[in-house]
Protein backbone atom coordinates (compact mmCIF):
# COMPACT_ATOMS: atom_id res chain seq x y z
CA UNK A 1 0.00 0.00 0.00
CA UNK A 2 1.34 3.33 -1.03
CA UNK A 3 2.06 6.08 1.86
CA UNK A 4 -1.13 7.55 0.09
CA UNK A 5 -3.57 5.08 0.13
CA UNK A 6 -2.44 4.22 4.12
CA UNK A 7 -3.13 8.50 4.98
CA UNK A 8 -6.20 7.81 3.55
CA UNK A 9 -7.19 4.68 5.11
CA UNK A 10 -6.10 6.25 8.66
CA UNK A 11 -7.88 9.39 8.14
CA UNK A 12 -10.87 7.61 7.29
CA UNK A 13 -10.93 5.76 10.32
CA UNK A 14 -9.43 8.90 12.95
CA UNK A 15 -10.60 12.00 11.64
CA UNK A 16 -14.61 12.01 11.81
CA UNK A 17 -15.00 13.62 8.21
CA UNK A 18 -18.77 14.35 7.25
CA UNK A 19 -17.29 12.23 4.07
CA UNK A 20 -15.48 9.01 3.26
CA UNK A 21 -11.92 10.01 2.76
CA UNK A 22 -12.13 8.15 -0.23
CA UNK A 23 -14.12 10.53 -2.02
CA UNK A 24 -11.42 13.03 -0.81
CA UNK A 25 -8.97 15.00 -3.43
CA UNK A 26 -5.50 14.72 -2.20
CA UNK A 27 -5.96 18.63 -1.86
CA UNK A 28 -9.04 18.86 -0.12
CA UNK A 29 -9.13 20.28 3.23
CA UNK A 30 -9.53 17.97 6.13
CA UNK A 31 -10.71 20.06 8.58
CA UNK A 32 -13.33 21.53 6.06
CA UNK A 33 -14.68 18.42 5.62
CA UNK A 34 -15.41 18.05 9.21
CA UNK A 35 -11.74 17.22 11.08
CA UNK A 36 -11.27 19.39 14.33
CA UNK A 37 -7.72 19.55 16.23
CA UNK A 38 -8.67 16.68 18.67
CA UNK A 39 -9.07 14.25 15.98
CA UNK A 40 -6.24 15.64 14.47
CA UNK A 41 -4.07 14.66 17.26
CA UNK A 42 -5.82 10.99 17.26
CA UNK A 43 -4.46 11.08 13.26
CA UNK A 44 -1.10 12.53 14.36
CA UNK A 45 -0.83 9.49 16.77
CA UNK A 46 -2.33 6.64 14.81
CA UNK A 47 0.65 7.94 11.74
CA UNK A 48 3.13 7.95 14.86
CA UNK A 49 2.37 4.33 15.38
CA UNK A 50 1.67 2.84 11.64
CA UNK A 51 4.74 4.52 9.97
CA UNK A 52 7.37 3.95 13.66
CA UNK A 53 8.07 7.77 13.67
CA UNK A 54 7.54 11.03 15.57
CA UNK A 55 6.56 13.89 14.12
CA UNK A 56 9.00 17.07 15.74
CA UNK A 57 7.61 20.25 16.99
CA UNK A 58 8.21 21.94 13.71
CA UNK A 59 5.43 20.21 11.83
CA UNK A 60 3.15 19.71 14.45
CA UNK A 61 0.72 22.15 12.68
CA UNK A 62 -1.97 23.07 11.38
CA UNK A 63 -1.31 23.11 7.96
CA UNK A 64 0.99 19.68 8.56
CA UNK A 65 -2.62 18.01 8.45
CA UNK A 66 -4.83 20.06 6.07
CA UNK A 67 -4.83 17.51 3.11
CA UNK A 68 -4.18 14.05 2.24
CA UNK A 69 -0.99 15.42 0.39
CA UNK A 70 0.29 17.31 3.05
CA UNK A 71 0.33 14.80 5.69
CA UNK A 72 1.74 12.35 3.28
CA UNK A 73 4.63 14.79 2.30
CA UNK A 74 5.21 14.91 6.33
CA UNK A 75 5.53 11.33 6.55
CA UNK A 76 7.53 10.80 3.38
CA UNK A 77 10.04 13.77 4.36
CA UNK A 78 10.15 11.45 8.15
CA UNK A 79 9.93 8.47 6.44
Amino acid sequence: MSTIDTVRTIVESQAGLSVPAAELTEDQDLFEAGMTSHKSVSVMMTLEDEFDLEFPAELLTKSTFTSLRSITDAVDSLA
